[in-house]
């Protein structure tokens, strides 16, 4: 029996070494846009900008102002108000993080850590710094109150970070498996709606029922989560449908290396480096999680700029899906 199967066919011969070498400098690219993309806002974050109040006399804010800018340069952006009760409103309402209240005399810090536990502390340490320059010797201590504390059952928010990326993650699987299961550009549409409803109210119930990580309205919490995936699935959708395996490519970029390490939602998006944090909350991953953190925690306040920014980008999706529509449609009609 004749055992030579011959020479290697061309499709069974080895690749050329310049391809082994194209592919290692390819997936080396990839892994450091990956570390980047991930590593550079955390390596880089620190406080700027960041929206409080200092509340009591003129001239107490003033100096107060004066040390927090000499002690922290471009950390806070002030806004300065007469007593408590006027600062206190400012942070219900989400217009600052925190205030530093001096109207007594003695520092004393107001603080929302559902807004950002790590602007809280950053407060904390601040007023802190504060009592012992006003009255060295004494006692570090600085009396601190809580308007809007994160749950008992949750109290360093992990739960609303972590919640972060299988946010994103279902959008983006949500494209995929509709574009590979379902035929039919209204029925694709209706599966990410319809997905959006159900894992809206999936999420929130986990997060707030099983793992206690939120406040609030059972409701507005689901119908955030269910906006954030709408907004995502049907954007990537939406660029897929236009451009094929390279819209979804470039949505997974979107909204995976872009949008999920820019969106603020472990820390504060004035905490991240340069204009990365604004950038973040016009991309759904970084609006969903202050939309949550309003419904969940703060009475919806302050929801409507993320609401229009989810709207905007399920907007945009279903545009995509309908023009795509038509021009197949018109294309099948012209042949």
């Amino acid at each position: 029996m004749n055992t030579d199967r011959g020479p290697l066919t061309a499709d069974m011969s080895p690749s050329p070494w310049p391809t082994v070498a194209g592919a290692v400098v390819l997936l080396t690219a990839v892994l450091s846009v990956l570390l980047t993309a991930f590593a550079w806002p955390s390596v880089r974050s620190s406080a700027h900008d960041l929206p409080i109040a200092v509340a009591g006399p003129a001239a107490a804010a003033e100096q107060v102002g004066v040390v927090l800018d000499e002690r922290l340069p471009d950390a806070f952006e002030i806004t300065e108000v007469a007593d408590t009760a006027a600062a206190e409103q400012l942070i219900r309402d989400r217009e600052v993080y925190g205030a530093i209240d001096v109207s007594s005399g003695t520092p004393q810090v107001v603080i929302a850590s559902a807004a950002s536990s790590a602007v809280a502390q950053t407060l904390q340490s601040v007023a802190t710094a504060l009592g012992r320059a006003e009255t060295p010797g004494a006692s570090t201590a600085v009396a601190t109150r809580d308007l809007a504390a994160l749950p008992a059952d949750d109290p360093r928010g992990a739960g609303l970070t972590a919640g972060a990326l299988p946010l994103v993650m279902g959008g983006l699987l949500a494209a995929v498996l509709l574009t590979r299961l379902v035929r039919g550009t209204a029925r694709r549409v209706t599966g990410a709606l319809a997905f959006a409803a159900t894992g809206g109210l999936a999420v929130a119930a986990i997060l707030q029922f099983w793992l206690g990580s939120l406040g609030g309205s059972y409701p507005a919490n689901s119908g955030a989560v269910a906006l954030t995936i709408a907004a995502t699935s049907l954007s990537i959708l939406g660029l897929e449908s236009l451009l094929g395996t390279v819209g979804f490519g470039l949505g997974a970029v979107i909204m995976m290396l872009i949008g999920n390490p820019l969106s603020g939602t472990s820390t504060a998006p004035e905490m991240l480096p340069g204009w990365s944090g604004t950038l973040g909350q016009l991309l759904p991953p970084g609006a969903g999680g202050q939309l949550l953190r309003s419904t969940a925690f703060f009475d919806g306040r302050a929801a409507t700029q993320p609401v229009v920014v989810l709207a905007a980008w399920l907007a945009l999706g279903g545009v995509l899906c309908l023009g795509s529509g038509l021009r197949r449609m018109t294309g099948r009609q012209r042949a």
